[in-house]
């Protein structure tokens, strides 16, 4: 029997069974679907045209073949199963006009193979945000502002079921004994999620979402993050291996930053990247991608952050970059910068470079080690060379504000002078930031690495040029 070999079968006379909210389909498609608990049809009930939806969708489940289905590819399988719902929609004797019945397909393909409600969303690449609250709130970022859309979820179970598929497509799972759960989607898109009993509206959902397209400097300069001279910066920077933090608030950009700055590695380089969820998308043909693993249910099997990036070593990498620096795994990565793996980088949640390192030095201290806070410091200026400041602006833009050299540790304190800065000037008539980046000082310390990959002249003539 093939896998729809069962059409003959169609019922049209008996009534919806209570079925999954989100059906047990296993596919080739990104994100797997365990069976939920939940007995209810996966479709919006104040829809007008719910009765018929939940027909076809039941029909459709009795028709499939569900082992014959897994053995297809994503696409074949949603193109099959859109056959499949057009035959049943004629056996059936629903009224549908054309765009009706391709709309009615696609939400039901969606809340089979994809994430329902969402797909529409993750569909648009101008969409920075996803933010669910509860089943009846969705909020959208689009160019730095947050708005609130029509989209809507069945109930708090249909969210919850949708939760579960995407955390369960990288082998983590989120309920009440574990509600809080960081994953990513097959795109590389980053997913957080908390519920019950934390998340008292229900399920909370946030996606960062990835664009289609990979993000360059240049674009960035197009869209008015920096200025033509800072792109040149930030690319001798990284092509001349120079230790660079990476430092903002939460949506300031720092790892699409970091995504940026990656493209100027060497294609001959091994490059070894460590993330809580895997986001990073590294265009290099050597790269070995790493991610943490929380605890199972007997709170065993744990691999932190500091684990991957110990491991690290043994691994011969050229560079580490760790996508999020949030505790002990600092000194680790430190100490790798200082032992010969030039060019590593890293992101820090801060909202000045000053702060970063203040950060920076708090975050070895979590890790209870015999170390003198003078040692730390020494520790972060020996080897941390650029720490790059992303700001996410009051209109929506996000800007690179400071870009700093770590000099040395001198009268107990981290020396440091800004290389280039923005300079606020004034509002545009229709409320954007306007100004520019001054260049203030070439660098110091750094200057050894770029002279040595023949870039201090192009370098030199950024800050003789003026300001950007």
């Amino acid at each position: 029997m093939t896998a729809f070999g069962k059409r003959a079968q169609v019922n049209t006379d008996s009534p919806a069974p209570a079925i999954a909210a989100t059906a047990p389909v296993p596919t080739a498609a990104p994100i797997p679907a365990p069976r939920p608990a939940d007995p209810s049809p996966p479709l919006l009930a104040n829809d007008s045209s719910y009765g018929i939806k939940t027909g076809i969708f039941a029909a459709l489940i009795e028709t499939i073949d569900l082992a014959e289905l897994s053995k297809m590819d994503a696409e074949s399988t949603r193109s099959t199963l859109h056959d499949i719902i057009s035959e049943i929609i004629a056996v059936k004797g629903y009224i549908l006009g054309p765009d009706e019945q391709e709309a009615i397909s696609a939400e039901i393909l969606n809340d089979i193979l994809g994430l329902g409600p969402l797909e529409p969303l993750l569909a648009r690449d101008d969409i920075a945000d996803i933010m669910v609250n509860g089943c009846d709130q969705v909020y959208i970022e689009v160019d730095g502002l947050i708005q609130l859309t029509p989209v809507k979820f069945r109930d708090n179970a249909q969210l919850m079921n949708i939760c579960q598929r995407i955390v369960a497509s990288v082998g983590r799972r989120v309920d009440e004994a574990s509600p809080i759960c960081d994953a990513r989607l097959a795109d590389g898109s980053r997913v957080n999620v908390i519920v019950h009993p934390l998340s008292l509206k229900g399920p909370t959902l946030t996606i960062r979402k990835f664009k289609k397209d990979k993000l360059t400097l240049d674009q960035m300069v197009q869209r008015g993050g920096l200025s033509p001279e800072a792109a040149s910066l930030l690319r001798i920077l990284s092509a001349a291996r120079c230790n660079i933090l990476i430092s903002g608030g939460t949506g300031s950009g720092k790892t699409t930053l970091l995504n940026c700055l990656t493209q100027f590695f060497s294609p001959g380089e091994r490059i070894v990247t460590c993330e809580d969820a895997a986001e990073l998308q590294l265009q290099q043909p050597h790269v070995v991608s790493l991610e943490t693993r929380p605890p199972n249910l007997e709170g065993k099997g744990e691999i932190a952050m500091r684990d991957l990036v110990r491991n690290c070593l043994r691994m011969r990498p050229d560079r580490i970059v760790v996508g999020e620096v949030r505790g002990a795994e600092a000194f680790d990565l430190l100490q790798a910068m200082n032992t010969g793996h030039d060019g590593s980088m890293g992101t820090l949640h801060a909202n000045t470079p000053t702060e970063a390192l203040g950060r920076l030095e708090n975050m070895i201290a979590m890790g209870n080690l015999p170390l003198s806070p003078g040692a730390v410091r020494k520790q972060i200026a020996d080897a941390l060379n650029i720490v790059v400041q992303t700001q996410r602006l009051r209109d929506g833009s996000r800007r690179i504000t400071h870009v700093t050299e770590i000099l040395s540790y001198e009268d107990d304190r981290i020396q440091s002078v800004d290389l280039m800065t923005f300079l606020y000037t004034g509002d545009s008539p229709d409320g954007r930031i306007q100004g520019h980046h001054a260049f203030l000082a070439p660098p110091r310390d750094c200057m050894e690495n770029i002279r040595a990959y023949g870039l201090e002249r192009e370098c030199m003539a950024l800050f003789t040029r003026g300001d950007g």
